[in-house]
């Protein structure tokens, strides 16, 4: 009978754990690149949560005992939810700061042009926005991006155990830290063609000034086009660098924000 009592409540203590730590994983699913997808169904997503949930349940429960109350247990969810968020936020932010790269790459070039009159697809379509995109998902998945994402996850558990509150001031000022770094990130990432485009819009009204019956405008958009594919193109190692360096801060950042109360 004694067994029995303690096989149950080993059995509900492991129960209790995977719920908490499946909480914590969930954001990831939700706002970290790759993982994140739209690409990736549902029930993919799913799947994949439950089994890393299961591989590192045994992990986060070291030398932790999951209270049975429910009230306690729907707290703690929150709260894992709330660490989780915090992480998955941190490498967010730097997919956003290269979509943003591109974005402003779009603009200055000409290519958002595109987005409102495209008559091929007859939808918006930012062409650099989504290149950058593509490439930042390729140098995630080649430098192991998924990889160091799960381990800096199965890190927070040493800093912020499941059955302990995490200290929010510090979660607030990591994302707000975040959140201030993605336009200097863009311009960083950007700043090869910004600076490229800018020499030839000036190299363009010198020329006007010189020959007023150029017709600059007819010349210049698919001189600013060759001109933004060749800057972008010659720049892609740079850009995977930074990408690649970026990825171990963001990761360090967020645990660094990862402080118990």
């Amino acid at each position: 009978m004694n067994i029995s009592k303690a096989l149950s409540e080993l059995a509900g203590n492991q129960l209790g754990g995977f719920i908490l730590v499946l909480a914590r994983i969930t954001p990831l699913f939700v706002l970290a690149p790759l993982f994140s997808s739209q690409l990736i169904p549902a029930r993919v997503k799913g799947l994949v949560a439950v089994g890393i949930s299961i591989g590192l349940t045994p992990i986060a429960m070291h030398g932790q005992h999951i209270p049975s109350d429910p009230l306690t247990v729907t707290e703690l969810v929150l709260q894992g939810m709330l660490v989780g968020l915090a992480f998955s936020l941190a490498l967010a932010v730097l997919m956003a700061a290269v979509d943003s790269a591109g974005s402003l790459v779009d603009v200055v070039s000409g290519f958002s042009y595109g987005s409102l009159i495209n008559p091929l697809s007859g939808e918006q379509s930012a062409i650099m926005a989504r290149f950058y995109s593509l490439v930042g998902t390729l140098v995630f998945l080649v430098i192991g991006g998924d990889a160091w994402t799960i381990k800096g996850l199965g890190r927070s558990f040493e800093l912020v155990p499941l059955t302990s509150a995490p200290r929010l001031s510090s979660l607030v000022g990591g994302s707000e830290h975040a959140f201030a770094t993605i336009f200097t990130a863009a311009l960083e990432i950007g700043a090869p063609v910004l600076a490229a485009l800018l020499i030839t819009d000036v190299a363009f009204g010198v020329v006007s000034r010189v020959v007023p019956q150029l017709n600059v405008f007819a010349v210049g958009f698919p001189t600013k086009v060759a001109v933004a594919m060749l800057v972008v193109a010659v720049s892609l190692p740079f850009v995977a660098n930074w990408i690649s360096g970026q990825l171990s801060s963001s990761v360090g950042a967020a645990l660094g924000a990862l402080h118990v109360a």
